[in-house]
């Protein structure tokens, strides 16, 4: 049995999948009224954060199915659907603790939100995904390095305006 590896680049669509999926269970994962009030939520609050896991969990599996098909497809192959519910539940467990792990990486850090060095620090165990990220992260910052340059631009301009206006008489 042969072991396929896929040297592709990140798409656009998974990469955005990824992105999606880590953020909407970051944000589950956030402090329920129960941890806030000391286990007195009301029943209501939780069962719409249990509607709100099985919707986030039926939308990554829909996305795990269609990625499987696509890529059974590509090579020709078929992929039984117990095998895709196996890794669609690995796989949403797997992005669980991802989003665990990077929002304790952008607290570590002092920030209230995840960046792309804590993506690429999640994966400093797989040298081959780190260098893909680093790749990745690197062309999405050459395709827009006009707009940083902007925002400094009118940030100096508007500081001078703003020093003009508040220049006081010596006396």
């Amino acid at each position: 049995m042969t072991q396929r590896r896929f040297d592709r680049p990140l798409s656009r669509a998974s990469f955005a999948i990824g992105t999606e999926l880590a953020n909407a269970t970051m944000l589950n994962n956030s402090p329920t009224m129960e941890d806030l009030d000391g286990g007195m939520a009301s029943e209501v609050e939780r069962e719409e954060e249990e509607s709100v896991t099985h919707l986030l969990r039926d939308r990554f599996r829909l996305c795990t199915i269609s990625i499987a098909e696509a890529e059974a497809k590509q090579c020709g192959m078929e992929v039984s659907q117990p095998i895709i519910t196996c890794i669609s539940d690995l796989a949403f467990k797997f992005a669980e603790q991802l989003s665990k792990d990077l929002e304790l990486f952008a607290q570590h850090a002092g920030r209230k939100s995840v960046n792309m060095e804590d993506v690429i620090l999640s994966a400093h165990r797989n040298d081959h995904l780190t260098t893909l990220l680093r790749s990745f992260c690197n062309d999405l910052k050459a395709r827009e390095p006009n707009l940083e340059r902007k925002r400094k631009k009118n940030s100096r301009k508007e500081g001078r305006v703003a020093q003009g206006l508040l220049r006081t008489p010596d006396t």
